[in-house]
Parts: structure tokens; C-alpha cells; sequence
């Protein structure tokens, strides 16, 4: 098996967000060459020097597949992986032919997609494996919530903090159900907030990194620190099991201080977060064995121990101030 030291023709996906253009970065300077997409012409990685950059059109949009077909073609490219997860559903009906044109993908199957994208399903499959989770309801299942539990109205699909509300009155969960688009209400949990890194092989084992949420802003962590907790671990290798996670993984949950369950799990994101760079800069080789995975090598879980209390900031910089056409559609 080929190692992650020969440079390879990767396509990464979704170059306009923090995982996606990280993680172009770091490919880069592992020698390899980067095709980095997005659906957003002004997207900040398709500006970024190194990378190979194109426009494809939205995962939701019938031509995505021909885009992305005829780009692996024209660049030949060899692997490719996502760090967008509604691109997941299309990627995995063109799995068998991007192998015919000598793509190698890392793709879930599509029972760990529907828990990533979904909320609702993801709350179904954790329950049945008895693993703690936030109370969760559909606007029409209101009326079972009980009296004076704290709520949390969201989007029942996507990820994020957009179109977020607290609320603390089932009154007030029904109006702010109008507000948002296909809504589910959770209880709301208290605690310190925390994600894992996470790599799955193809074999099913998982690699896992605790980092705190120290500082989070639109859904990001802007400030991190990394942490050990042989109980978190547990319950995020539980709910990797439970839904069926194959490669990298991102989930999230929070360390209460109240209740009969201590560590109590909230959601999972079939790909790349956005604060990775924690992770590696912990110690843990995670980009590298990504791409061993990838390629069909063998994950070194060994090379993905980590240091705790590692810290991360992230910060917002200039990338261009040059002038060029904005387009009418993004």
C-alpha cells in the first residue's frame, strides 16, 4: 500500500469554509496538489495560492454531478473528499463511477449521512443504543415537553448556529417554530461544550480528540483547548459505532455538571470541523493518516495520540484586495 508521503492529486470540497480551506492548507504542505471547489465563486480558498481553483454548482443543483465528473476527468484527479455533507447523498450514488475514472473517496454509507444531516434521525439512533442525548421534539410533539425544561429551537437540518433561539416556555417554543425553517426543539443542556476529531478506518476503528468550545462564534470554535476524558471518549466512540461513521468525523456534545448523565452527546458531522488544527497542533497526525485512510493504507491510530490543554485561536485575516467581477448569483 501506497503511503500519504507520495504526493497525490486531491479535490477537496467546500474551500469557502474553515474546514475545507484548512484542510486544503494542510495538504499543501504535506506535498500534495490541491483541486479545491466550491459552489460560491467568491468562495476565500478558490483565491488561495497553491490551489488548483473551480466553481461547481451546488450539491442541490441537477448539474452537480456532470460538474464534478467532468472535473475529476479534465485534472485527473485521484482522491477526493468532502467537508460539505449535503454533498455526501450525491457523492455516494457517483461512488462507482468516480472509482472508474480513478477517484478514491472515504464515503459513509447512507444510514450515517441521513443521522449527520438530520437531527431528528440522529436523536432516533442514539436513543436506541442508550446513549444520552438531549430531550428532542417535533413542533407537533410541543405539547410533551415537560413543564419548566429550559429549550433550544433550531433548524432540524444543517449545522451551525443559524436560526438558533433559546426560550424557556413552550409558548414561546411554537412562535419561534414559525420563525424557523423545519424546526425541532430540544432541551436545552447545560454544561461545558465540547467537539472530538475524529478518524474511522475501514476497518471501523476510531481515533478520537477532545478539544473544549471555549469561544464560539457563528458555530465555530474561535478558542479551543484540547483536554482528556476517558468517558467522553467512550460515549463519542459510542455514537461513531451507533451511526456508522466511516473516516473523518466531528462530534459534539457537553460535560454536565447536573443529572444522572455526566457526558451527554448532541451531534455528529460526517467530515472535517472546523477546528482540526487543534488536533494536529496536540500532536495528533490527522490529516496524514486522513489520506492513508483514503488511499486504501493503514491508519497509524498510535500517531493520533494527543497532549491535552493545547490552546487554538482563530482569527480572521485579509486574503485579497483585489478588484474582480462579482458575480450575479452566488
Amino acid at each position: 500500500m501506497q503511503e500519504s508521503t507520495t504526493p497525490r492529486r486531491i479535490l477537496v470540497t467546500g474551500v469557502g469554509g474553515a474546514p475545507g480551506l484548512d484542510l486544503a492548507m494542510e495538504l499543501l504542505k504535506l506535498g500534495h496538489e490541491v483541486i479545491g471547489t466550491d459552489s460560491n465563486p467568491l468562495a476565500p480558498g478558490l483565491l488561495t495560492p497553491g490551489i488548483t481553483a473551480r466553481t461547481v454548482a451546488r450539491a442541490d443543483s441537477p448539474n452537480y454531478a456532470r460538474d464534478l465528473r467532468q472535473l475529476c476527468a479534465d485534472l485527473r484527479v485521484e482522491g477526493l473528499v468532502s467537508t460539505v455533507e449535503h454533498e455526501l447523498p450525491p457523492l455516494i450514488a457517483m461512488q462507482e463511477e468516480l472509482t472508474g475514472l480513478g477517484v478514491s473517496t472515504l464515503l459513509p454509507p447512507p444510514a450515517a449521512v441521513k443521522a449527520s444531516i438530520d437531527k431528528a434521525v440522529f436523536d432516533q439512533v442514539v436513543r436506541k443504543h442508550r446513549i444520552p442525548t438531549p430531550a428532542t421534539y417535533l413542533p407537533h410533539e410541543i405539547d410533551h415537553v415537560p413543564d419548566g425544561c429550559r429549550l433550544v429551537v433550531k433548524p432540524r437540518r444543517g449545522q451551525g448556529s443559524i436560526d438558533l433561539y433559546f426560550c424557556s416556555t413552550t409558548a414561546q417554543a411554537r412562535i419561534l417554530c414559525e420563525l424557523v425553517t423545519d424546526p425541532i426543539v430540544q432541551e436545552r443542556v447545560e454544561g461545558q461544550e465540547f467537539s472530538a476529531d475524529c478518524l474511522v478506518d475501514r476497518k471501523g476503528r476510531a481515533s478520537v480528540v477532545l478539544r473544549k468550545r471555549l469561544m464560539v462564534h457563528g458555530g465555530l470554535s474561535l478558542v479551543a483547548a484540547t483536554f482528556h476524558d476517558d468517558e467522553a471518549t467512550a460515549r463519542v466512540k459510542d455514537v461513531l459505532a451507533a451511526v456508522g461513521a466511516v473516516g473523518p468525523a466531528d462530534v459534539q456534545g457537553f460535560i454536565t455538571q447536573d443529572g444522572s448523565d455526566r457526558i451527554v452527546m448532541t451531534e455528529i458531522n460526517l467530515r472535517f470541523a472546523a477546528g482540526f488544527l487543534l488536533s494536529e497542533a496536540a500532536g495528533a497526525d490527522m490529516v496524514r493518516q486522513s489520506v492513508n485512510a483514503l488511499f486504501h493504507g493503514d491508519v497509524d491510530h498510535d500517531s493520533l495520540e494527543y497532549e491535552p490543554d493545547v490552546y487554538l485561536t482563530k482569527y480572521v485575516a485579509v486574503l485579497s484586495t483585489e478588484a474582480r467581477p462579482v458575480p450575479e448569483r452566488c
